[in-house]
């Protein structure tokens, strides 16, 4: 093949796109249709708890204009990392909405799913053999800390998909927990086009039309023998040479390196171009694959239950002295609670105004703020204690002295009922490591249905 041409709808299933620019993009006829699902950005709840990353309304609603395509075009769909999290049961679930909208469109598809759930035996073997390290700043891995994992997935890489592929004339790929760019690379790679320019395409695709200026959703790939080049689908967008460069660096710990299964995307010689008012040529991408092929572990664990409550404070004088208030308010619940150990509880204060999102790494110190909303966060073993040591901050802020206070009755404003919120249980992930295998296909099982 000279070109082929892969559409990606947006960067996240479920998120919506708009369906005029959609059918824009299928009008030029790709060869096949990828999106991801997954993401770790939402932290470790969804992993922990089985729970998914967009409503199973919001799924169903981005399925069907997917699975009206493929009838249509007669193309392929990928989907990887089903439901965010990438589980089997997720996975499942994704099976269930196709079949679903198949049997009430009469739509007839062959369909791959592939699985990525790791068994924990296999997982303390390698630990054992010294094949699993930590990916980034965590903690070695321990037989502990796998037992207490609900899950563990591992990001496959293009393996499974290029067995399928070559194996198996499917319409559907569904997978578990993928490495992003996968989906979007694979019929490339499958093809005979350069794995560097197939993994960059992917790298910046699986992202939808975010590369865009303004960003979007719906993005069209064309790769060639010794480049590749993007296109929004959206006639008000525009790829632009700082667009499309810049977001080669979402997301990365190097500007040139990305590690990922099976080896490492070099882009210290990529060459960006601009063709034209909407389009960009990409060229020089590389892929140098490693000694050793490592895929990177995912598990999340449940630590205990948190309660809410979210106060607003107008009083000038009250925010002047806000620190110090806070502090005595949490030394007060302290002392309440003394029969309880420090380390069975956790009172974290979210002054937004102030400091909220950057905590102490806000680099304004000294600004004065009209207003602040206060959001303390407990997390104790149990939701009983949480709302309780909540509740108790809660009255001890309500009604703490401080210097030039006028009002008595309480100078912070609750704008909910109940006062305290349960949010239910905590989780942290707790696996978040690099495992070596020897074989990339066998460690995830893939079946075959027809729906």
């Amino acid at each position: 093949m000279r070109e082929l041409r892969i559409l990606a709808p947006n960067g996240m299933l479920g998120y919506g796109f708009p369906v005029k620019w959609f059918k824009r993009a299928l009008s030029m006829n790709p060869h096949a249709i990828a999106v991801d699902s997954g993401s770790t950005d939402s932290g470790p709840h969804k992993l922990a708890m089985g729970v998914m990353t967009c409503s199973k309304e919001a799924y169903t609603k981005d399925i069907s204009l997917l699975l009206d395509a493929v009838s249509e075009k007669k193309i392929p769909l990928f989907i990887s990392s089903a439901g965010g999290a990438g589980t089997n049961a997720q996975v499942d679930i994704f099976l269930d909405i196709i079949e679903k909208i198949s049997r009430q469109r009469n739509y007839h598809f062959k369909i791959a799913a592939i699985y990525s759930e790791i068994d924990k035996n296999l997982i303390k073997e390698k630990l054992k053999n010294g094949q699993i390290a930590p990916c980034g700043p965590v903690p070695p891995l321990s037989d502990e800390e796998i037992d207490l994992a609900t899950t563990v997935v591992a990001q496959m890489g293009v393996e499974p998909f290029l067995k399928v592929l070559k194996e198996n004339d499917v319409d559907i790929i569904v997978s578990g927990r993928t490495y992003d760019p996968v989906a979007i690379a694979a019929i490339p790679i499958k093809e005979g086009f350069d794995p560097g320019l197939a993994w960059h395409m992917g790298k910046i695709m699986e992202c939808g039309a975010l590369c865009a200026e303004p960003a979007g959703k719906v993005m069209l790939g064309v790769i060639h023998e010794d480049h590749f080049i993007l296109e929004p689908g959206s006639l008000e967008e525009r790829c632009t040479i700082s667009s499309v460069a810049a977001h080669t660096l979402y997301e990365k710990s190097h500007p040139y390196f990305l590690p990922g299964p099976g080896g490492v995307l070099d882009l210290s010689d990529a060459r960006f171009e601009q063709l034209d008012d909407r389009r960009v040529k990409v060229s020089g991408s590389k892929f140098v694959a490693s000694d050793k092929y490592a895929v990177k572990l995912e598990g999340a664990k449940k630590v205990g239950f948190r309660s809410i409550f979210i106060g607003g404070v107008r009083d000038p004088i009250l925010i002047g002295h806000i620190d110090e208030v806070l502090t005595r308010v949490a030394k007060d619940v302290k002392d309440y609670f003394k029969d309880i150990p420090l380390d069975q509880y956790q009172m974290i204060y979210h002054v937004y105004g102030k400091n909220g999102v950057m905590a102490e790494l806000e680099p304004v110190k000294n600004a004065t703020p009209l207003e602040l909303c206060i959001i303390l966060e407990v997390a104790a073993p149990t939701q009983e204690l949480a709302t309780a040591i909540c509740s108790r901050a809660r009255t001890e802020l309500l009604h703490c002295p401080y210097e030039g206070r006028i009002g008595t009755a309480g100078n912070i404003a609750f704008p909910f009922t109940p006062l305290e919120i349960s949010l239910g249980e905590v989780c942290a992930f707790n696996v978040y490591h690099l495992m070596e295998i020897d074989d990339p296909v066998n460690l995830f099982p893939i079946r075959y249905l027809e729906v």
